[in-house]
């Protein structure tokens, strides 16, 4: 089998499983989004009936696959038709729903085989691995359940089928319906079929609720509504982090050794999927995550943050390589942590900043930012002004190459900037001035020092020549007027030097693993940003309506974009893009008072 990412999402932001197009589970991490993989082939390629770490249903004399999720929902429905008009449905979920008063998110996935017409005859093949894939899990079982038995770890099949088949993967004629639960290693007491139905019907029930509340765009409604789901999707409830992607190790391009861990909660990434929740009227995913956030700023040194956290809030993600799984189409290596938490990305500051700002002006939150927590966030403030001039390694987390980026530099401005409109709303007077004077201070170091005057053109770093995508943003943050002349003639530079086809590199100069080879799929979405803040909708339209056509078969985005082929590489989903896409459509959509 080959890898592909044309893929579905389901979860309930504890858990969380890809599914390719004939309904296998290639990937599902326990006891959460970083946790060690159960079914792990998205890196790991097998041929039927070999190997170990999937999850799937085969169809004798298969013809034929048609894969869909249920109208505003996370359930996804494979069907699978053999050579002879039998059909199969499988439907996938993880339950959510309120019950007893608070939200039911258990560490369970849910499929029900269903028999649509004809005589189809299946085969199940549950093959967990433990540690990365280095090994089977002991089996043991009983009348109506498997034990799969790791070091640590034991993950329990409940069905109402025969377990001898499933036991031995032997092939059985579907008479009705089967239903597989896998989760904790606990007895379920009820009837497992009325319990699945119940749990389908309450986990549907919740989803149309969710989106129900959205406050979308008049166009592109489905595409803005699966976004905002995925994205609902890949945050973690218990903590409120969100995660950059669900995967570990897609590369960005082929053979590129561009493989990274993105299992956890970037605070750059993450600020930009609040403003698009906040844009959506989803609050309480917003919430949950500013809680995070205070609680990651409370605990941090003389106000020095790093750019990525675990999701449970821990500063600590050791980077190493798993030489057990092969990869992604084998293109190793396969990573676990990310070596960013040890590196100094200054527009860190910023993005925090920016995120808590909407406790303080958001009516909507429980949470009211106020006098303390302001003074809370000073310190972040002080260490942008500090190290506003220093070099990092910016927003593209370049490994071997440190610079003054001017995006860290316009994000250490946008920190001190909100900090004096937060103090101008809470009536400090006094610390307002203060602000004030050092986000103007910061603003003229920037335009002297990345303004490259014989270019005409603002630079990714200080007394730079070379350009990157996130030059794209300073509208987008406040740091330049859209009639500021300069702003113009900076995107009109990007165009020149980083589009590429119809997209957006992030930057096209050699770094530590050479030249870049694909486009990074949010930039071309921050160009339509810049297009729309310039008044060229018409282009910044039908440039859109081509990003929404490289999405996969759901609608879901990975990180990079191969530009002849339309390919996607990179992490998959990935937040980033998603949110690009949401933020996009809020833009360009006619208005609901004026569509008709």
């Amino acid at each position: 089998m080959k890898s592909s990412l044309d893929l579905g999402l389901i979860g309930n932001s504890q858990v969380a499983a890809l599914i390719d197009a004939a309904g296998e589970i290639v990937w599902y991490c326990l006891p959460r989004f970083d946790g060690d993989p159960v079914f792990c082939s998205l890196l790991q390629e097998h041929e039927s009936g070999e190997g170990t770490g999937y999850c799937v249903v085969e169809l004798a004399d298969q013809v034929k696959t048609e894969q869909n999720y249920l109208a505003n929902s996370a359930v996804l429905v494979t069907r699978l038709t053999d050579a002879h008009g039998g059909t199969v449905e499988i439907t996938d979920f993880a339950p959510r729903f309120r019950q007893f008063g608070r939200m039911f998110t258990p560490m369970m996935l849910i499929r029900q085989i269903q028999r649509l017409q004809g005589t189809p005859r299946i085969r199940v093949r549950i093959r967990p691995a433990s540690d990365y894939g280095r090994d089977a899990c002991e089996l043991t079982h009983g009348s109506h359940h498997i034990r799969y038995v790791s070091p640590g770890r034991v993950l329990r099949l409940t069905t109402d089928g025969s377990v001898t088949p499933i036991l031995q993967e032997l092939p059985f004629f579907l008479e009705d319906r089967i239903t597989l639960i896998l989760g904790h290693d606990e007895t379920i007491q009820e009837a497992i079929r009325p319990l699945a139905r119940r749990f389908l019907h309450e986990t549907l029930a919740y989803w149309r609720d969710w989106v129900r509340d959205l406050g979308i765009p008049f166009e592109w409604q489905d595409e803005v509504i699966r976004a905002a789901i995925t994205l609902k999707l890949n945050t973690f409830d218990d903590t409120g982090a969100i995660v950059g992607a669900m995967t570990t190790s897609i590369p960005e391009a082929p053979d590129s050794g561009r493989n990274w861990d993105y299992r956890y909660c970037w605070l750059r990434d993450a600020y930009f999927v609040v403003n698009a929740l906040n844009r959506l009227g989803t609050t309480h995913t917003m919430e949950r995550y500013l809680r995070y956030l205070v609680n990651v700023v409370a605990g941090a040194p003389e106000g020095r943050i790093q750019p990525v956290y675990g999701i449970d809030g821990r500063g600590h993600l050791e980077e190493r390589e798993v030489a057990t799984l092969a990869g992604y189409r084998q293109m190793g290596p396969v990573r676990v942590g990310n070596q960013a938490y040890k590196q100094v990305q200054h527009d860190v500051y910023g993005s925090a900043i920016l995120a808590v700002t909407h406790f303080f002006f958001d009516q909507r939150l429980v949470q009211q930012g106020n006098a303390a927590l302001f003074h809370r966030l000073e310190p972040l403030g002080e260490a942008a002004i500090r190290v506003h001039d220093e070099p990092d390694a910016g927003l593209w987390e370049l490994r071997d190459t440190k610079r003054i980026h001017t995006f860290s530099a316009i994000m250490c401005w946008a920190a001190c900037n909100r900090l004096s409109r937060i103090a101008v709303h809470l009536g400090l007077a006094d610390r307002a001035a203060y602000w004030q004077i050092q986000a103007e201070h910061i603003h003229t170091v920037i335009c002297a020092r990345a303004w490259n005057d014989r270019k005409k053109t603002f630079t990714a770093a200080f007394e730079g020549e070379a350009l990157d995508a996130s030059l794209l943003l300073m509208h987008d943050v406040g740091f330049l007027a859209a009639e500021d002349p300069r702003f113009a003639l900076t995107v009109a530079a990007v165009e020149r030097e980083l589009k590429q086809g119809q997209y957006i590199f992030r930057y096209v100069e050699k770094d530590d693993f050479g030249i870049p080879q694909n486009a990074f799929i949010v930039c071309t979405y921050w160009y339509i940003y810049a297009l729309t803040a310039l008044g060229r909708n018409d282009e910044a339209r039908l440039l859109f309506e081509d990003m929404l056509t490289r999405r996969n078969r759901h609608g879901l985005m990975a990180e990079h974009i191969d530009v002849g082929t339309g390919q996607q590489w990179g992490n998959f989903v990935q937040t980033y893009s998603m949110v690009g896409m949401i933020n996009a459509a809020i833009r360009l959509s006619k208005r609901w008072d004026t569509a008709f």
